[in-house]
């Protein structure tokens, strides 16, 4: 049976305004029923964010088979819905109020990024009682008392930089510039390295911003250059990425970069010419920050398994990196078990349990550390690696294949 459904874009204004108000508490139906969840994803949005989407959507489908094989979750069948919000925050927005207006109302709501999907989302999520699952983190996503119901499944950038510090020191430098963008995640990720790696005793010789929408960067390149870094720590995602690396191309300053999951997500920095940058000079200084299930390891046999499914049901389009989703499957039936229900607020309160998140045997982070103070994943340094540039195949990079 086919468990993927695709939505059609039109619905009457009534019903819109209709998917504004709470409905109560989902997620409540029987053994006869199935659990209903709806993934929204830029399908159709330009270049990399597409690709990004595409492995979202495709990593939630291949939970879906792998979980459905398994028994369900509390042995209800479980039916995805999948829907193309564009990479737009409106459309997502028409998208989910559709569906909370319908005879079908979603019990779990994912999204494939970015942030500001997120930040359109979760209020009107929140006012319907929805669980959701989210890989673009918000300043209080992770908030269970502003989001309950919300489960932040990306490891935001206080995870991140237990990565970063460890790899900074193992390599022996003591001062590192940061050059972020003024997205919503940009600027967090900012705010966190300036107080993380302080706080390691890795001087942070300056802190520059530069606007996503920009096409050069070396205003703000020009600075950092000239407090003369050991290292540079590069935020940047998609296009801005290329932009960044021209520009410091362009100045010529030969500076060793680390780049965050942002950079890592790019398609343009694993793809080689005409299409990409890869093994060009602009990537030659280039180390990117990834999950350690991205990096190719025959003897993972959770993530081979994941990619696998996932390749049985299509070419895998972006890195692992995106395909939290499929980890959520194994964190529901786990919740399931231990609640005994598939009510909303039971499946929450699991959540936060240690023991289930020990026994959901995820596969994309080994780990999540929900907690009822916060529902971010709080990975681990060791959750994460750095590698250089490659083509990417089946989603991970330094495959012997690719």
């Amino acid at each position: 049976m086919r468990t993927t459904r695709f939505v059609a874009a039109a619905a009457a204004a009534a019903l819109l305004l209709a998917g504004c108000g709470s409905q109560g508490s989902s997620g409540s139906g029987g053994p006869d029923q199935p659990l209903r969840v709806m993934i929204t994803g830029g399908l159709s949005a330009p270049g990399v964010l597409a690709a990004n989407a595409q492995t979202s959507v495709l990593a939630a489908r291949a939970g879906v088979e792998d979980i459905n094989k398994a028994g369900g979750i509390g042995g209800r069948r479980v039916e995805l819905t999948v829907v193309d919000d564009t990479g737009d925050a409106t459309t997502a927005v028409t998208k989910l109020r559709e569906a909370l207006a319908s005879k079908e109302k979603p019990d779990v709501f994912l999204n494939s990024g970015p942030s500001t999907i997120a930040n359109a989302t979760l209020p009107i999520l929140k006012q319907n009682k929805v669980l959701a699952f989210n890989v673009g983190p918000t300043k209080d996503s992770a908030d269970p008392k502003q989001y309950p119901l919300n489960f932040d499944l990306s490891p935001g950038p206080q995870d991140q930089l237990k990565g970063f510090i460890a790899h900074i020191k193992q390599k022996g430098y003591a001062s590192v510039g940061v050059i972020h963008g003024n997205s919503a995640y940009g600027q967090t990720f900012s705010a966190n390295a300036q107080d993380a790696l302080t706080a390691a005793g890795i001087t942070v010789v300056g802190n520059e911003q530069y606007d996503v929408s920009a096409l050069d960067m070396t205003p703000q390149l020009q600075s950092l250059q000239a407090k003369n870094p050991q290292v540079l720590v590069v935020d940047a995602y998609g296009a801005p990425a290329g932009y960044l690396l021209q520009s410091l191309e362009k100045l010529g300053w030969n500076v060793p970069l680390l780049g965050d999951t942002s950079v890592s997500a790019t398609s343009l920095v694993s793809t080689p010419p005409p299409g990409g940058i890869l093994g060009t000079p602009q990537v030659a200084n280039l180390l990117m920050q990834v999950f350690k299930s991205t990096s190719y390891d025959p003897a993972a046999d959770k993530v081979n398994n994941m990619v696998k499914t996932m390749s049985g049901l299509g070419q895998i389009p972006g890195n692992l990196i995106l395909a939290y989703n499929y980890d959520v499957f194994a964190l529901l039936a786990a919740a399931a078990r231990d609640a005994g229900s598939t009510e909303t607020a039971a499946l929450a309160k699991s959540l936060e349990k240690p023991a289930v998140q020990e026994s959901a045997g995820t596969a994309v982070i080994s780990r999540y550390n929900f907690t009822s103070e916060s529902h971010e994943p709080a990975a681990d340094a060791d959750t994460f690696t750095f590698v250089a540039p490659s083509k990417i195949l089946n989603g991970q990079f330094g495959h012997p294949g690719a």
